[in-house]
C-alpha cells in the first residue's frame, strides 16, 4: 500500500487538470490567431471583400496565450513535484497561497475582454 495514497491521487488529479487548462488556453491562443482565416471565408461567402481584416494584435495576443500555457504547464509540474514531496514529508508546511489561480483568472478576464472587442470589431466589419 502507498502511504498518504488519496492525497497523492489528490494532487495528480490537480495537476491534470492544469495540464488540461494549459492545453485549452493554447488553443485558444491558436484560435484568436487564426481566427481572420474564419472571417476571410464567410467574408467571401457573403460575397463582401474586407480590407484590413487580419489585426497584427491578434497574432500577438496569440501567441503570448500559446506561452502562456506552455509555462503553465511547466508551472504545474513544479506544483506538483513540491506537493509530492510535501505530502510525504511528516512536518507540517503551511498552504504556499494562491497567487497562480488570482494570475490565471485576471489573464483569462483580460482575454475574454480582448475577444469581445476583436469579434465585436471584424463582426462590424462584415455587416
Amino acid at each position: 500500500m502507498i502511504p498518504h495514497f488519496s492525497d497523492h491521487a489528490a494532487n495528480e488529479r490537480t495537476y491534470l487538470a492544469w495540464v488540461r487548462t494549459a492545453i485549452a488556453i493554447m488553443a485558444f491562443g491558436f484560435l484568436i490567431e487564426r481566427f481572420d482565416l474564419f472571417l476571410a471565408s464567410l467574408s467571401r461567402i457573403a460575397g463582401k471583400a474586407l480590407a484590413g481584416l487580419h489585426l497584427r494584435w491578434a497574432e500577438w495576443a496569440g501567441l503570448l496565450l500559446i506561452i502562456f500555457g506552455a509555462l503553465m504547464i511547466l508551472l504545474a509540474t513544479l506544483r506538483f513535484l513540491r506537493a509530492r514531496r510535501n505530502i510525504d514529508d511528516e512536518r507540517t508546511i503551511p498552504y504556499a497561497g494562491t497567487m497562480g489561480e488570482k494570475l490565471l483568472a485576471a489573464i483569462l478576464v483580460l482575454m475574454a475582454l480582448f475577444l469581445v472587442v476583436y469579434v465585436g470589431q471584424q463582426l462590424l466589419a462584415l455587416g
